[in-house]
């Protein structure tokens, strides 16, 4: 009977300890950093075609206000591209504050699959058949071809005009376009890693030793901060900073005698290789207004 109960015991802490692996690992697909108004995860797109489409809806947005913006993802899985743009463009807020008139064209390369999401302040402009005309009749023709640049240029053609008929409020003169919000406050970052990290910190040592209950600390730091940001980069850097500031919260002896505090275990500058950006550089970001509930149409080739 002993042998049973701690044999539970065991089984229980493992679970506790590895659950967050498994839900990392079947995790959603992280929502992009918004850095232009071109996004190719999956260099379809040439850097000419890059540029030149970025040149046309950066005009078209000083134009009529209007923010549309163009995704290449390889995968939306393990969610459809309905939601996956869906939970894209309300992360990201697209369209002008007071406005709301934001527009998503995303591209799932490997999924083959097309999705043209709609502000609710665009719907009345792009109602669900246009939008679904658009992908049929502009899109697809030319991906079955392989002409993706062309296709994306087309659609913007209509998507366009389809929004110039719509009566929206001029865009302000002189107008600057406020950086993306993330969504999280690194203020709120930064009051859990100095206070919430070294009371865990204490207690994992605790239960788990100090070698493997400030690993714990780091694994949940990370787990916690993918929660917010769906961002795996940010998460592994969140993580290596709870790892560390909890096993200097120890006063030295946190990661026991057998560690050493090298410049290789402790050099913070790896963590920048996690956040280059597959996206093309710039000061764009989002109007911070853009709701969407849900309109627009979807399509494949």
């Amino acid at each position: 009977m002993p042998v049973s109960i701690y044999l539970r015991a065991l089984i229980a802490i493992l679970f506790i300890t590895f659950q967050p692996i498994s839900v990392f690992a079947q995790g959603l697909q992280a929502v992009p950093a918004l850095t232009a108004r071109v996004i190719d995860q999956t260099s379809t797109l040439s850097a000419a075609e890059s540029a030149a489409l970025e040149t046309r809806l950066s005009a078209f947005e000083q134009e009529t206000g209007a923010q549309v913006v163009v995704l290449i993802v390889p995968t939306t899985a393990p969610e459809d591209i309905a939601s996956y743009a869906n939970r894209v463009a309300n992360t990201w807020k697209i369209g002008r504050k007071d406005v709301g008139d934001g527009l998503l064209l995303l591209v799932a390369k490997q999924d083959r699959k097309i999705r043209i999401e709609v502000a609710k302040s665009l719907e009345g402009a792009v109602p669900d058949l246009a939008a679904k005309r658009v992908i049929d009749e502009a899109i697809t023709p030319h991906f079955k071809q392989g002409r993706f640049a062309s296709g994306i240029d087309a659609a913007v053609s209509q998507i366009s005009a389809l929004i110039r008929s719509e009566s929206l409020p001029a865009p302000a003169a002189d107008s600057v376009v406020p950086a993306a919000d993330p969504g999280f406050s690194w203020t709120d970052i930064g009051i859990f890693l100095f206070f919430a990290v070294p009371i865990s910190a204490a207690i994992a040592r605790a239960v788990f030793g100090p070698v493997f209950g400030v690993f714990l600390v780091g694994l949940g730091t990370g787990f916690l901060a993918y929660l917010f940001t769906r961002s795996y980069p940010l998460a592994a850097f969140a993580g290596l900073l709870g790892w560390v500031w909890g096993a200097l919260s120890s006063g030295g002896s946190g990661t026991g005698p057998g560690s050493r505090r090298s410049g290789t275990t402790w050099s913070g500058g790896s963590s920048s290789d996690g956040w280059s950006s597959s996206g093309s550089s710039g000061d764009f970001g989002s109007g911070g207004g853009g709701d969407f509930g849900g309109g627009g149409a979807s399509g494949d080739w």
